[in-house]
């Protein structure tokens, strides 16, 4: 796992940006595996500007999402599927046709989490997934205990995730949905490079047991160390209590450029 400190959120992003931006001039067709939460957010206007002045092409990219809310319609404001739509899909000018996620309407919802793992892998796999995480140390919907090798399935959520995303329902945690779709551990793992942002003095202990900690399911964002390709990318808040950000600030300044992330 690689370790990348940044100064803040907004370096971060733009970090993050011209990774997926190489990324696509390798591969036109990326499909890039999005969050969302407020903390992708400097990735996503950093991406959206280097499309605008040229140096990143999407003309031929895929978006996949990491997870749903359950009995959101699609076309509520919240629903991640509006989320993404607005977020990402449209500032890249991008087109909807363009974007992969799960049905969280189903009438059949194991029968839904089945077919959005499907689609993945006959789409042939998510070249980046972008991780946040959560305080508690979840990845997607992954809560404390999830299993290590679980796919794409249905998610009760802690009333700890409840409270922390009652601010995008005008701070009613009674709107935000019990339930959740979302790609299991096992299914991130199947990314072929994972990215986990993270900023704020908030995520700083959860970040530290994800990369310092054991690989244990009390901490889902630990599965990252099993990944062959797994970068987390923190601000110096984030990084507050990693014991060996001295070590990880040297390598990063050590790497050859040619490496990239």
């Amino acid at each position: 796992m690689e370790v990348v400190i940044v100064p803040d959120a907004k370096a971060g992003g733009e970090l993050v940006a011209r990774t997926l931006a190489q990324l696509l001039a390798r591969k036109p067709d990326t499909l890039l595996g999005v969050a969302t939460g407020s903390t992708p957010l400097p990735v996503y206007r950093a991406l959206a500007e280097l499309v605008r002045s040229g140096e990143a092409d999407v003309s031929r990219a895929r978006i996949c999402q990491l997870d749903e809310y359950v009995g959101l319609p699609a076309g509520h404001p919240e629903s991640y599927r509006s989320v993404v739509l607005r977020e990402v899909v449209a500032p890249l000018g991008l087109s909807p046709e363009a974007f992969i996620g799960p049905d969280g309407t189903a009438e059949d919802l194991p029968a839904a989490c089945e077919a959005y793992d499907r689609a993945l892998a006959e789409a042939g796999g998510v070249d980046l997934q972008l991780l946040g995480i959560g305080t508690d140390g979840h990845i997607g919907f992954n809560e404390p205990c999830s299993s290590l090798a679980s796919r794409t399935r249905i998610k009760t959520l802690t009333e700890r995730t409840r409270a922390d995303n009652a601010r995008f329902f005008g701070g009613d945690v009674a709107q935000v949905p019990h339930h959740v779709i979302t790609q299991g551990i096992g299914t991130i793992l199947d990314a072929r490079h994972v990215v986990l942002l993270a900023t704020g003095e908030g995520k700083a202990e959860a970040v530290a047991q994800a990369v310092e900690g054991p690989v244990a399911a009390v901490c889902p964002a630990s599965a990252l160390q099993l990944h062959p390709h797994a970068t987390v990318v923190v601000d110096e808040a984030a990084a507050s209590r990693l014991k060996l950000a001295g070590y990880f600030r040297q390598t990063y300044a050590a790497k050859p450029h040619w490496q990239g992330l």
